[in-house]
């Protein structure tokens, strides 16, 4: 499907900043090297009064308020407006920021109605795409994020990021933007100086995260293995698009809102039946004790991955389809000694549900899925939150030999995406587009602050399967 959009301007925006700044990637940033980038669109209404719908308040207001702002942020998160390298004389890739370096800005209209693109119910996956720009990447270099602002007119505009995953984490991330709302939206940015809130100020020494095992030069070293042939080596930092490519082909994206009130419900089904149902296991540790509560995130990612698992089960009737959860721990308070919340880059290790392929699509999968992802993480305070992340790769690529499908999780319901103004009210929506590179869950909290309110989930699947995981979602309800 064809999404009218043009482009004005292809601008780039630099921080006024004369330091040079180096910084090396650890070994929670080369997990993800080469993997995808993290993709997000935020959509704003445009204000009621009338000269706001003039396209001419876009271009003339919003967009050089937005690149002022975007500069001044910059000189706070040099490492945004640098670029990953990969020196001869160093044995991994840094981030290298050079005064002059910049940030690509695009300017974009689209002539789509602005009221299609907030719906939450299904529509064509591929949509969204024409809202994002493009991070380049090559053998010897790799941006680490750019921007493209699309404005609908009359009604309102998008603010779409693309970011490198090898330099920010969720939680990085998001302090980006929402230091970004800030200074957009108060009238510091027209003052020589300039502070941030101390929550919003980043941590930029990477010398906190201790590697005694140089697990960073291990896998530093798997990513020049030719995955073709494993004699050869190569140093490349270009993505590989051909492994994450977008999976949009009669695909829908859809978001659906879970309250707070269902959530509750949920909650008392999985320990209504805690007991009888065991997945015909002896459970022998006491990581399986019935809790008293279950937390929302347990709940909402045991339940919808077992909707999907079920719904892509019953679209392939002929082929029995194995199925794994695996979801990010934030370590910085988990690891010794602990990093700062506001350390800036990855500081997340991905954990793989000890359950069985087949658990998913069981009548009992989701009170079978919640009971083991409860297991899971009372056991990163046993075995530590670094626990596996030597083999993680290795395992991995066992599950994919297999055929084992893995569905992930993306954002958090803590980040608190829906506070980030501008200048011109909260978003309308806001979407995490790159969960259609893989079987993923988008989570974040609801823009609803009322009895409504709860958490959001986005999703991109075939459109058979998104219909089936429709009605088993409201049916479960």
């Amino acid at each position: 499907m064809a999404f009218p959009i043009i482009i004005h301007e292809n601008l780039l925006v630099s921080p006024q900043s004369s330091t040079q700044l180096s910084l090396p990637l650890t070994f929670f940033d080369m997990f993800w090297l080469r993997f995808h980038p993290v993709e997000r669109i935020f959509f704003y209404s445009l204000p009621n009064h009338s000269h706001s719908h003039d396209s001419s308040f876009f271009f003339n207001n919003i967009v050089p308020n937005l690149k002022t702002s975007l500069s001044l942020t910059l000189q706070t998160f040099l490492p945004l407006a640098g670029n990953i390298i990969w020196p001869s004389h160093s044995p991994k890739p840094i981030i290298q920021y050079n005064p002059g370096d910049a940030v690509s800005f695009v300017i974009a209209e689209s002539s789509v109605d602005f009221n299609h693109v907030l719906q939450n119910s299904p529509c064509d996956a591929s949509e969204s795409r024409f809202l994002l720009p493009n991070l380049d990447s090559s053998d010897s270099t790799a941006s680490v994020i750019s921007m493209q602002v699309t404005l609908f007119p009359k009604k309102g505009f998008s603010i779409g990021i693309t970011a490198h995953h090898a330099v920010v984490d969720g939680k990085s991330s998001t302090m980006f933007i929402k230091a970004w709302a800030n200074l957009c939206r108060s009238s510091v940015q027209e003052c020589p100086s300039f502070s941030l809130n101390p929550e919003l100020e980043p941590f930029l020494d990477r010398g906190v995260i201790k590697d005694p095992t140089q697990l960073d030069l291990l896998l530093a070293d798997n990513w020049t293995k030719d995955p073709n042939d494993n004699t050869k080596k190569k140093r490349s930092l270009e993505i590989l698009s051909f492994v994450f490519k977008p999976k949009v082909e009669n695909s829908v994206r859809a978001t659906f809102n879970i309250s707070f009130k269902d959530l509750d419900k949920l909650k008392k089904r999985v320990l209504s039946k805690w007991d009888e149902v065991n997945d015909d296991e002896v459970v022998v540790n006491n990581s399986y004790s019935k809790p008293d509560t279950l937390s929302s995130f347990v709940v909402i990612c045991a339940y919808v991955s077992t909707c999907m698992a079920k719904a892509i089960q019953e679209d392939e009737k002929n082929e029995e389809k194995k199925f794994a959860f695996g979801f990010a721990v934030d370590c910085r308070s988990r690891l010794e000694p602990k990093v700062g919340e506001n350390y800036f880059g990855n500081c997340v290790n991905l954990h793989v549900v000890d359950a069985k392929p087949e658990d998913f699509t069981k009548e009992d999968g989701f009170v079978i899925v919640a009971k083991k992802i409860v297991s899971k993480i009372k056991n990163l305070d046993k075995d530590g939150v670094l626990e596996g992340v030597d083999t993680l790769s290795s395992k991995h690529e066992s599950r994919v030999r297999l055929g084992v499908e893995l569905i992930g999780v993306a954002g958090s319901s803590r980040f608190g995406v829906y506070e980030n103004d501008f200048g011109w009210g909260k978003p309308s929506k806001v979407e995490i587009t790159s969960v259609d590179r893989g079987l993923t869950i988008a989570i974040s909290e609801t823009k609803d602050e009322n009895e409504n309110a709860g958490l959001q989930v986005g999703l991109v699947l075939k459109n058979n399967v998104m219909d089936i995981f429709t009605n088993l979602f409201h049916q479960g309800l």
